[in-house]
């Protein structure tokens, strides 16, 4: 017997209903959503089967995961086959799309990719679609929790490139592409699911 190719992470399985909640009341009633650094896959396959009226597109820079993306998503219909993207690069595998969603990525990542980010979903996002991500942020400079502190110092000590943002930071660069923040909504565990749409 083939072993299991399936990740299984904690916090996606803990994190993914709240998500679901928000996505369920931004997210347009059709049309395609690109998911940014799907990882293991469980997100887009619990958000797909809970909406199924919408067609979804998962993506990774390390195509080493796909074999778990497409175990976790198989017999899911309105899921397609998973795409390497890379947020920096000039041009990304699909030309647009109606709403874009990135869990747990700008954080573990240079701030390079956080502006990738920001310019393939003004470049890709189509009409007023939301920009979601999740993750934990800094608010006004200042971490939002002491768990948070001691996360992003774990995160600077693996690489100094990375850490937790601040929401203003990301805020302001998101405006420079024509984005407004929609909403902030507080999460378990001390994160933030924020969405931007085009002004």
């Amino acid at each position: 017997m083939s072993e299991d190719p399936r990740l299984d992470y904690p916090a996606t399985r803990r994190n993914r209903d709240p998500i679901l909640a928000v996505l369920r009341e931004v997210l347009p009633v059709s049309g395609t959503v690109l998911e940014l650094a799907s990882g293991s896959g469980q997100h887009v396959a619990h958000f797909a089967a809970a909406l199924p009226n919408l067609r979804w597109q998962p993506t990774d820079l390390d195509s080493a995961l796909f074999a778990s993306i497409t175990t976790w998503t198989e017999g899911l219909a309105n899921v397609r086959e998973p795409l390497t993207l890379d947020v920096t690069a000039n041009e990304w595998p699909i030309e647009r799309c109606d709403a874009v969603t990135c869990a747990n990525m700008i954080h573990i990542a240079p701030w390079e990719a956080c502006l990738g980010m920001l310019d393939g979903a003004a470049r890709t996002l189509h009409g007023a679609g939301p920009l979601c991500l999740y993750g934990p942020f800094k608010r006004g400079g200042a971490h939002t929790a002491p768990s948070n502190l001691e996360f992003d110092r774990s995160l600077r000590e693996r690489d100094a490139r990375w850490g937790v943002r601040d929401l203003d930071d990301v805020s302001k660069e998101a405006n420079r592409r024509g984005f407004a923040l929609d909403r902030v909504v507080d999460m378990p565990a001390n994160n933030l699911t924020v969405v931007f749409r085009r002004r």
